[in-house]
Parts: C-alpha cells; structure tokens; sequence
C-alpha cells in the first residue's frame, strides 16, 4: 500500500542532519507495517497531479497556521475534499489534523489558553495515551462528519475519526523526546512561555506510546474500503 505524505512544513535545519525531516520521521514511525512511501512538498507548492497518485494520504505537521493566507492552503484544502469524496483514507497530524477540518467545514483558531509542548496525556478510545504534543492552535468546532475519539482537559478535539475516511490528531507521534528537545532550543524561545519550556524539559524522560497511534494509522489505512 502507497502512502503520500503531504509535507506542509519542515523541521528546523539545525535539527534536520541529526533528527531528519518530518517526512522520515513518519516513514519510521510507520515502518514494519507494509508501507511504501511518496512526499511532496506541499509548503513548496509541489502537489499530487490526482488524489488517487497514492492509496492513502499522510499531511504532516508545520509551522504555519491552516487560516494564514500561503498560497498553497486553499489548493490543500480542496485536494482534501477530493480525497474524502473519493473515499481515498487520510491521516492528518497536527496542522494535518486541522486543515482536514477546516477543509470539511470546522473551525480552527488560536486557542486562547496557550501552548501545549511536549509530554501530554490524552483519553483516546476510552484508554489513557501518552504522546508528545507541540501547537497553540486547535480545532474548536468539528465538522459535522467528525466524531471526538479522544481528548484531554486542554484540548477537548485532540483525536477525530471521520467514518472509515479520515482519521486525524492533534498530538505528534512521530516525535520522539530528542525533537522535543530540539525545538525547545530553537523554536520555542520568545514564543512559548519558559514555565512551558521548563516543564517539557523536565518531562523529556517520561515514556511516550508512539507505536499505540502507529498500529493504529496502520490499521486505519488498511480498512476495506468500498
């Protein structure tokens, strides 16, 4: 099965020789399940010529905001529609998560309690998850296809499931507690409150279950579809 991974941002340079791009971060996340895998650089404006170029469709994290105006988000936005019409399985995470719905009719903003980086215990499918988390902005409105299947105090719209369509979350399982750590070196400082950054320092050693959401991207994806 051919996934295509829609890259709609990149990893800071500094930590991409070391740690990799967000592209390999899910090829391994994902390895061992059966997977071949394509990317195009959607920040970059380099978009699939058709939805069915792949069996399923991956959108990456970034560090832009899915209301901001890049010329690349409305063409994103109507590729997704293309995609969830023709019943062709999308995994959004992240931004992923939240351009999927604000494409199928939600909202997204920036949310006014603030950050979340790093370390984060959710509720998803009734079971506690850890997994680590880096965004500001959240889908508060769902569209009316989506159905919350998990969530925490802080973000009541963390996980969504579309039917056998989309399956999308807010949560980063491909991070793993190095890029945690990257970030906080580079992208966090002036941005994020430094209690914040403190907190996801001291967490950086607290066990994550990445491999949960990657048995479960998997099993999604390989749903028999009509």
């Amino acid at each position: 099965m051919k996934i295509g991974i829609l890259a709609t941002g990149h990893a800071p340079d500094s930590l991409k020789t070391d740690l990799g791009d967000y592209p390999a971060m899910f090829t391994t996340l994902l390895d061992g399940h059966g997977f071949t895998f394509e990317t195009w650089d959607i920040e970059n404006q380099q978009f699939p010529q058709s939805v069915s170029q792949a069996d399923g469709w991956l959108i990456t994290g970034s560090r832009h905001g899915v209301y901001e105006n890049h010329p690349w988000i409305k063409p994103l936005e109507t590729f997704v529609r293309q995609a969830y019409e023709t019943h062709i399985p999308m995994v959004g995470v992240c931004f992923g998560h939240q351009i999927i719905a604000q494409a199928l009719g939600g909202t997204v903003t920036k949310f006014s309690g603030g950050w979340n980086i790093g370390h984060t215990d959710y509720t998803f499918e009734g079971a506690p998850l850890a997994l680590n988390a880096w965004h500001q902005d959240q889908v508060t409105q769902i569209p009316a296809d989506a159905r919350v299947i998990g969530q925490n105090n802080f973000c009541e719209n963390a996980f969504l499931l579309y039917g056998n369509r989309a399956f999308t979350l807010q949560a980063h399982p491909e991070f793993e507690a190095e890029f945690i750590e990257g970030l906080a070196r580079t992208r966090a400082p002036g941005v994020v409150p430094t209690d914040l950054i403190e907190a996801a320092y001291e967490a950086l050693d607290n066990p994550i279950q990445n491999q949960v959401i990657a048995k479960r991207i998997a099993d999604f994806f390989k749903l028999k579809r009509p």
